[in-house]
């Protein structure tokens, strides 16, 4: 029997569970770190969609710029 209810990774970054593998598997065959992408990017942007908030080109690079002076 399955389990009912929200997907925590859902609600947390609005990507389901078997597609957050997916993400995971491609970070380490691209050797990028997946908690790193997941926590300042997709957590972000994320959070700026439930604000309605317009996630045009410009916003998309400064929110990935922002995020990578992080792990410099």
């Amino acid at each position: 029997m399955s389990k009912k209810g929200l997907d925590t990774l859902f609600v947390h970054y609005g990507i389901r569970k078997e597609d957050m593998q997916v993400i995971e598997t491609l970070c380490n065959q691209f050797e990028v770190d997946f908690d790193w992408l997941k926590e300042n990017v997709l957590k972000t942007y994320h959070e700026n969609k439930i604000k309605n908030e317009e996630l045009d080109e410009k916003s998309l690079k400064k929110l990935l710029e922002k995020s990578l002076q992080k792990i410099r």
